[in-house]
């Protein structure tokens, strides 16, 4: 009789992770890679954190923390949602989890029914849909297009909820495409909720912090405050802080969802690690300044990637509001022939050419669920990124 139950027949291992690892592998070889395949910052924790965590060090704070988090840490957040967001929590509506993967993992635990239906967006981030099958649910998903710079219609929107619908899950900035929603946006979506009360909404805003030009934040309890009572507000310290390796995220929310939260992380977990909570209440009530700074480079690099691969025959990308992602359209290059004698017949085919033919490492679209996509991190340095466009473009024309 196998060991292995049946849980991995409800999961697929994440395509992000998967490019990353080909990536590394290939530079061990001696091939010249650029990897344009992870989702975090190349920018080094700020000294302030990494001062902060150092003296948790020295102060002996070295031991097992309360589940949910150290009181610091769950004062802090209910004062950064206050601060940003305009929310208002106690302590007892937020929980710290070992990264926003935790976070989202556990809320669909504790709430999802065989049967139950979670709304997606596509193109989505790879982790939502498996986290929803292992937790017994059942993934439904909503197309959006190109033309809409991949946001949710709030038309599709209403077609999807059923009576079997328990959550939409939100993510504004989005990995993959980037987009994020005005306000005027997002009230036309909190609209179509409000009128179907027994759905609840996960938003996961870990890319909050990047937002480009002019563009103002805004999450959903915070625009329509009808909807407070049934949203789960996801953050994290991964993106805006460059704490990715840290693994802190966190959640404010209904007190019975954060009460049955820290019941199953208790027996899971326990509490994340103390020195890595200790360098988040740094990083929330800290000096912010930064931020500013590394998303006007941030900012450079998107429109510097948006020209580049505009000019690549084949490529559509449109220029995306938030988040470090571009989600560019490769559906003008199937069908024709790499250099390899090999037809393009999907974006798999597509990334996996561009590998072998130029070693530029990205995602498929089809690993999101929508192509024929492909989607570029532009978290790296600009001559990287320079160079990794460049070699898209000239791959591009060699197709026949």
């Amino acid at each position: 009789m196998p060991i292995i139950g049946d849980v991995l027949t409800r999961i697929k291992p994440s395509a992000t992770i998967a490019v990353a690892q080909k990536a590394r592998e290939l530079k061990a070889q001696g091939r010249n890679v650029i990897g344009l395949g992870a989702g975090e910052p190349d920018f080094d924790t700020p000294d302030n954190i990494k001062e902060a965590a150092v003296r948790a060090i020295a102060e002996g704070k070295t031991k097992y923390t309360p589940v949910a988090g150290i009181p610091e840490l769950r004062q802090a957040i209910c004062d950064k949602f206050k601060r940003e967001n305009g929310l208002e929590y106690t302590p007892d509506q937020t929980i710290v989890g070992t990264g926003g993967k935790q976070i989202l993992f556990n809320a669909f635990m504790v709430t999802l029914n065989p049967g139950d239906e979670v709304v997606i967006p596509a193109p989505y981030w790879v982790s939502y849909p498996e986290m929803v099958s292992v937790c017994g649910g059942t993934p439904v998903f909503v197309e959006t297009k190109i033309e809409d710079n991949f946001k949710l219609r709030p038309e599709a929107l209403e077609a999807a909820i059923t009576p079997k619908t328990k959550w939409l899950v939100f993510n504004s900035p989005s990995n993959p495409s980037g987009a994020a929603y005005s306000r005027d946006e997002l009230k036309a979506l909190t609209d179509v909720l409000v009128r179907h009360e027994h759905v609840y909404i996960l938003t996961d805003d870990m890319y909050e912090h990047l937002c480009y030009g002019d563009f103002e934040f805004v999450t959903p309890a915070q625009v329509e405050p009808k909807l407070y009572d049934r949203t789960l507000t996801m953050n994290g310290v991964s993106k805006a802080y460059a704490m990715t390796g840290w693994r802190i995220g966190y959640a404010a929310g209904p007190k019975d969802i954060i009460k049955a939260m820290d019941t199953i992380q208790s027996q899971q977990t326990s509490g994340a690690c103390s020195i890595a909570q200790w360098a988040a209440v740094e990083a929330l009530n800290g000096v912010q300044d930064f931020i500013d700074e590394r998303r006007k480079v941030f900012e450079e690099r998107r429109d510097l990637v948006v020209s580049m691969l505009n000019q690549a025959k084949g490529i559509k990308c449109p220029t995306p509001e938030g988040a470090f992602y571009v989600y560019p359209s490769c559906e003008g290059c199937m069908g024709k022939t790499a250099p390899s004698g090999k037809v393009l017949e999907t974006d798999e085919d597509f990334v996996s050419e561009l590998l072998e033919t130029e070693g530029v490492a990205v995602v498929h679209g089809s690993a999101f669920g929508l192509g024929p996509n492909f989607r570029i991190s532009y978290a790296t340095s600009t001559e990287d990124l320079t160079e990794a466009c460049e070699r898209i473009q000239r791959f591009c024309a060699s197709l026949k």
